[in-house]
């Protein structure tokens, strides 16, 4: 009786993995490490390694830096009290028409995004 509960305990095991799934990516994200260029002189810049991160944002008031951390496919970090993601996208995906034509893009929020020249 005792070796019918071992599928069973097979399934939870991986239900368990499977809810861990959310966690740090940092195969993907370490990918973005460098600096990402917006419009008027504004830049992204992620330094890090490992899913641990430096992100600095060069906006039109002047340069600022947050801590943060891979969380899946994505970037997180808190900026004036609210939880931000930074994201993989094209051009179109950043809402500016600057960008429209870029490929290789990141995106906090529409009408905030960065990219790879």
């Amino acid at each position: 009786m005792k070796n019918s509960y071992r599928p069973l305990a097979c399934v939870a095991c991986s239900l368990v993995l499977l809810a861990c799934g959310d966690r740090a990516e940092p195969g993907v994200t370490d990918g973005w490490l460098g600096l990402w260029n917006g419009p008027e002189g504004t830049f992204l810049r992620l330094d890090g390694s490992s899913g641990q991160y430096s992100v600095t944002i060069q906006d039109l008031d002047g340069p600022r830096t947050y801590a943060a951390s891979a969380a899946g496919d994505h970037i997180e970090f808190e900026r004036n009290g609210v939880k931000e993601a930074i994201r993989a996208t094209n051009g179109v995906g950043t809402g500016m028409k600057w960008l429209a034509d870029k490929s290789d893009c990141l995106t906090i929020r529409p009408g905030e995004g960065f990219c790879r020249d």
